[in-house]
């Protein structure tokens, strides 16, 4: 059935749910914005159930687990602004907008926060450090993370650049070498360049890393994944959310290749920083 009855459904089966179920689904029927800005940890405090009643819960209506359920309730909603953002309706003032945009975009992170893989991170870093020069692809909204990658990366003493524009990037895919790593980021994981663009920098035997969805066509492209998943559904509305979670995944790491340097390392950090005070006027 669509996601889009999916509200509909949770009401239809609460004769059906055990009592710890019925108030996970009491807590969602309540106020399904609000519950889809919440981590799984707020959702069973809120309805005095355990994590893992939540994640029963979102099993048996056909979801994958918390994050899963929360797109598919993101889109059963039908209110927001089109080409907007789903938290925000239309008559909304200052206030209200900014209050929803800012309150989604905390949500999203703590949930990423907690989705965090470490293992996947630490492989992505074990390539990363052992690059011969790095590559960060990214089109349309991801465009500009992968330009603020590069402005982390290039510190490390390595050849790194980032492309934005798709024949560039294909080209680049095309002239890789076993020592390279390029960096694709994607957030719906569903554009058919750059899962074509994976394909071929693995073919010339490059390390990919993917920042997008899981189990995206571009997913199955990669070497090694970060996923993302959070309730934005960017086929209707502007990204917002998603582009904030790829840019605190860039700085995870740019940390972890800067502590694999050691302290020795340091050093040159402190020279580049130090090239920028004579550009400042001196702090009031």
């Amino acid at each position: 059935m669509a996601s889009h009855d999916l509200i509909e459904r949770i009401r239809a089966r609460l004769d059906e749910l055990n009592r710890s179920e019925r108030k996970v689904a009491d807590v969602i029927l309540q106020d399904p914005a609000s519950a889809t800005g919440m981590s799984i940890a707020a959702l069973a405090q809120a309805s005095s159930v355990s994590e893992p009643t939540v994640n029963r819960f979102c099993r048996n209506f056909d979801a994958k687990g918390y994050p899963d359920f929360k797109i598919k309730l993101a889109q059963s909603l039908a209110g927001g602004t089109p080409y907007v953002s789903r938290n925000v309706e239309r008559n909304d003032g200052a206030a209200d907008y900014g209050d929803k945009i800012f309150g989604a975009t905390v949500a999203a992170l703590d949930d990423a926060r907690r989705a965090l893989d470490a293992k996947r991170i630490e492989r992505a870093v074990d390539y990363l450090i052992q690059a011969k020069q790095i590559h960060f692809f990214g089109l349309g909204a991801s465009g500009p993370v992968a330009q603020d990658a590069q402005h982390k990366f290039f510190r490390f003493n390595l050849p790194v650049m980032a492309y934005e524009d798709v024949l560039m990037q294909r080209m680049v895919a095309a002239a890789c070498h076993t020592g390279d790593v390029v960096v694709i980021i994607s957030y719906t994981g569903r554009t058919r360049e750059l899962v074509e663009i994976a394909r071929l920098a693995r073919e010339n035997g490059a390390v990919v890393l993917g920042i997008t969805a899981p189990d995206s066509p571009l997913a199955k492209e990669c070497t090694e994944t970060l996923e993302v998943t959070t309730p934005e559904d960017t086929d209707v509305y502007m990204p917002m959310t998603s582009r904030m979670i790829h840019l605190a995944l860039i700085d995870v790491l740019a940390t972890g290749v800067t502590l694999r340097r050691g302290e020795d390392f340091l050093g040159h950090l402190k020279k580049i920083k130090d090239s920028l005070q004579a550009t400042r006027y001196p702090a009031q």
